[in-house]
């Protein structure tokens, strides 16, 4: 009979791969997806400060073409975090007094929606983070990881 190395053994081998700080932590750096959905954010909160509603599906297909083999809850999250950068605008001009409250009722009213500004902020955000969705989704299909 042949002796077997104890399993702790095989585990306590060191890894070359994963840098740690000097007290042993592992090093974690921010995952490329993170880093384009916050990119992504700023570009559709600084698209929609000029009015290009369109922005968060631009940014949803630009994060499915590049995220590569990834999995796709992680892209998805990168693509709905930049669709949310769209709602920020909205959310500054309502907190610097221009009437977009106003603005937000009538829209709710012909909506058939209740006059709540609320409502219609939230169906916006709703639909940017839709908008996203699908760009994503799209992206990667045409980048062909969608198999």
């Amino acid at each position: 009979m042949t002796a077997r190395q104890p399993l702790t053994a095989v585990s306590e081998a060191p890894v070359t791969r994963v840098r740690r700080t000097d007290d042993g932590r592992r090093l974690r750096t921010p995952a490329p997806l993170t880093l384009a959905g916050l990119a992504g954010a700023v570009a559709c909160a600084l698209a929609a400060a000029v009015g290009l509603w369109f922005m968060p599906f631009v940014v949803g297909v630009a994060v499915g073409a590049l995220s590569g083999r990834r999995r796709v809850s992680r892209g998805l999250l990168a693509a709905v975090l930049a669709a949310l950068g769209w709602a920020v605008p909205l959310l500054w001009e309502n907190w610097h007094g221009v009437p977009i409250v106003a603005t937000a009722r009538v829209v709710a009213a012909l909506a058939g929606l209740p006059p709540l500004p609320e409502i219609t902020l939230l169906a916006a955000a709703l639909t940017a983070a839709l908008q996203g969705l699908v760009g994503y989704l799209l992206g990667r299909a045409m980048a062909g990881y969608g198999r």
